[in-house]
């Protein structure tokens, strides 16, 4: 199995490239738990960042299970590792231990050079480019392969494919 994480600031065309690449490769893609959490919600507060971490690990541990040769990944944990330190000025421990076991083949970090689309979750719509270099520091100690995705709206998703290609070509 294959497993590409697809991470980056908010309203950087995350879901999009994951769906398209699920797509493309006819292969399974784990959504984005939070917006599934958040949905009943008319707010959050820090604990609530625990819950979205664990629900989001369970998700992908249950994807893989099926061991498709591709699984696509609408961000991980590190999202929430990033959001919470932004946010709450802390990072909860549990979050960090989540971080720990996740593996990924590859990671496509979405540059955020897109226009902003306002979504009733999103909070940061003017320093986008400083949080993608908190996402820069954040894979500079990692293990993963980590290509950054900064093409043009229209050509991602081949610069994404190209990217997964390279792993198995």
């Amino acid at each position: 199995m294959i497993k590409v994480l697809i991470t980056g600031p908010e309203s950087s065309g995350k879901s999009v490239l994951a769906t398209q690449l699920a797509m493309h490769f006819k292969s399974p893609m784990v959504d984005e738990y939070s917006r599934k959490y958040l949905d009943d919600k008319t707010g959050y507060q820090e604990s609530d960042l625990l819950q979205i971490a664990l629900g989001q690990f369970k998700k992908e541990a249950e994807a893989e299970i099926q061991k498709p040769r591709f699984l696509f990944c609408d961000t991980g944990i590190e999202v929430i590792k990033i959001w919470s330190q932004e946010k709450y000025n802390r990072v909860d421990p549990e979050i960090m231990e989540l971080l720990m076991p996740a593996q990924y083949d590859l990671v496509l970090l979405c540059k955020p050079n897109i226009p902003w689309q306002p979504d009733p979750l999103r909070e940061n719509p003017v320093d986008r480019d400083r949080l993608f270099t908190l996402y820069i520091d954040h894979f500079k100690s990692s293990r993963f392969k980590v290509h950054i995705i900064d093409a043009s709206i229209e050509l991602r998703v081949e610069q994404a494919i190209s990217y997964v290609k390279g792993l198995y070509s």
